[in-house]
């Protein structure tokens, strides 16, 4: 779909992943062009779902979350019905803010943000051990974010 936008499609969408709340005139000023075609190629955008959604972008430290762990999922059962189910029941736990189904070792790669340990361990007692059809689970803490972007390379 990238080679479908011409290049003010593309600029115009590197400038939102930058700042998703500029006004219409503002980045209508910076790609030298009227508000109205501005505008336009936005709907046309949020249309052909290449736009999904605007959000802000919060800091975890700040909120008082200070441990975010990286969760490798192995299942016991691999069927459709277990697979759709843990999908389901996994969207459900607000700590976990990513669910990547992925090939390898395990099954599913999770993103947890939790305060502390304490409340990651209660985490895995009281919400993740409490899903069926869970085998096995590895975790690895994060030490330093090293690079935190939701820009995609457009």
């Amino acid at each position: 779909m990238l080679e479908k936008l011409d290049r003010t499609d593309k600029a115009l969408l590197r400038l939102i992943q930058d700042k998703s709340d500029y006004t219409t005139k503002e980045l209508a000023a910076k790609l030298n062009l009227s508000p109205t075609p501005v505008y336009e190629r936005i709907k046309k955008l949020e249309k052909s779902e290449i736009i999904v959604k605007r959000v802000a972008l919060l800091d975890e430290e700040k909120l008082g979350f200070g441990l975010t762990a990286f969760c490798n999922i192995q299942l016991k059962e691999h069927s459709k019905v277990f697979l759709e189910e843990f999908e389901h029941n996994i969207q459900e736990i607000p700590e976990v803010t990513s669910v990547y189904h992925i090939a390898g070792m395990s099954d599913y790669l999770l993103k947890v943000v939790i305060k502390d340990m304490q409340e990651y361990q209660n985490f895995v007692i009281n919400k993740l051990a409490t899903l069926k059809n869970i085998g096995n689970v590895q975790s690895s803490f994060v030490m330093t974010e090293v690079k935190k972007s939701t820009k995609l390379p457009i």
